[in-house]
């Protein structure tokens, strides 16, 4: 009988016990060496990959942010420089035509007395007179008068949220030439000794006071009401002014025009007092609250969770750029149009930033109405064109290209948005 070998033992299958000194057996969780050295250069590497391209994302951003600082320092300087030159070509130009370093020359002397060419007969006191009582007058006012305007329309825009929104949507132009021609028609004894101006001014304040109380509801003035209530006293007002413009005197009808198209014609140094005191008074107040108009601009909830007191901003803002206008439109007459395109360009300039956005307004719309005033002084000489007329034929166009597909938004802002989107 063939014998079977001897079955194994479990010990001897399993084979010899590890000794005490061999140390602990290797686990499998455990990497060996040669994985360990494997991976740490590639973690190493990645790590490297990542932070460089982080640094390099940071310079780019940073890069970007510079060239938008310099971009918008630029556009300011150029907007200053803009006025100086049109205010010196404005005070050079007329039927008394003068170059305009001499122009510059005889505001020069009148700012600092002992000049010697203001008593040596290099000018004559026509020139002179010319030069100060009459043009540079004129060209303040439209500097002040432009950019009360458009100040005026970018605290309406804030507030409103409307890109639509301008100055005159709250029926200060009609009521202010409700009053102005009221004068006219009626005469200033009839009204209380009034001047045109003045009559003008009281006008605008009644058409603002009653257009605010129209808008409220459970005591909150809201915007949508605001628009509506300005757009029908509005019509209602200009409606009582056509009447009394055509029932009255058939030689008062050009002095009627050149009010509601808007005239510098009468310009003078005393006429500028009032718009200055509340422009810088508005400018002050839109300086303080440039954030708390950014954080409307994103909504009512948003501004209160960020800490903004939205119904007392909103008021004021409303309040202050309905004054701003009436003091204007009483010196300057009903021109259209500035409050409207200026902010629209200086956010397409520089952005959505109020701190940025509304001195860029300021400024430009300064310079767009000193040159209009040029243009319908200039344009058929020696008749005189209301510069509402100007204002209108640059402003119909523009809005029409705002309107236009494709076209880029957020100024340099979005630029800054969509390269730092592109960078990362």
């Amino acid at each position: 009988m063939t014998q079977r070998p001897p079955m194994l033992s479990a010990d001897l299958r399993r084979g010899p016990a590890p000794s005490a000194d061999a140390g602990p057996a290797p686990s499998a969780e455990v990497p060996s060496v040669e994985a360990a050295s494997a991976v740490a250069p590639a973690a190493a590497t990645g790590e490297y990959v990542e932070n460089h391209a982080l640094s390099s994302t940071g310079r780019r951003v940073a890069a970007t942010r510079r060239w938008v600082l310099r971009f918008q320092r630029l556009i300011v300087a150029l907007l200053l420089g803009g006025i100086v030159a049109i205010v010196l070509l404005s005070v050079s130009t007329g039927p008394i035509s003068l170059s305009m370093s001499d122009a510059g020359r005889l505001i020069l002397g009148h700012l600092i007395p002992g000049m010697p060419w203001m008593s040596d007969g290099t000018y004559t006191g026509l020139e002179d007179q010319a030069v100060w009582h009459f043009r540079l007058p004129r060209v303040l006012l439209a500097l002040i008068g432009g950019a009360g305007l458009a100040l005026a329309g970018a605290l309406m825009q804030a507030v409103v949220r409307n890109p639509l929104a301008e100055p005159y949507l709250l029926g200060v132009s009609s009521g202010a030439g409700l009053g102005a021609v009221a004068v006219i028609s009626f005469g200033s004894a009839a009204l209380g000794g009034l001047s045109i101006s003045l009559a003008a001014f009281v006008g605008a304040l009644a058409a603002t006071g009653a257009v605010f109380l129209c808008a409220r509801q459970d005591g909150v003035v809201v915007p949508t009401r605001l628009i509506l209530a300005g757009v029908a006293l509005g019509s209602l007002l200009s409606a009582v002014t056509s009447f009394l413009t055509l029932t009255g005197d058939a030689h008062q009808v050009f002095s009627v025009m050149f009010f509601l198209l808007g005239s510098l014609s009468a310009a003078s140094f005393g006429q500028l007092v009032l718009p200055t005191i509340v422009l810088v008074g508005v400018l002050v107040f839109a300086a303080l609250n440039a954030r708390g108009l950014n954080a409307l601009m994103a909504g009512d909830e948003t501004a209160t969770a960020l800490g903004v007191n939205v119904h007392a901003l909103r008021l004021g803002s409303l309040a202050l750029a309905a004054l701003l206008t009436a003091s204007v439109v009483a010196v300057c007459g009903g021109i259209g149009f500035v409050g409207l395109i200026i902010p629209h360009t200086a956010r397409l300039l520089v952005g959505s930033d109020h701190r940025l956005m509304l001195p860029v307004a300021v400024l430009g719309g300064a310079l767009f109405l000193a040159a209009a005033d040029l243009a319908a002084r200039t344009a058929a000489a020696p008749t005189e064109v209301p510069i509402g007329i100007f204002t209108a034929a640059v402003g119909a166009p523009f809005f029409l290209w705002l309107l236009r597909p494709g076209r880029t938004r957020g100024g340099l802002a979005g630029l800054l948005r969509r390269r730092q989107v592109v960078d990362a």
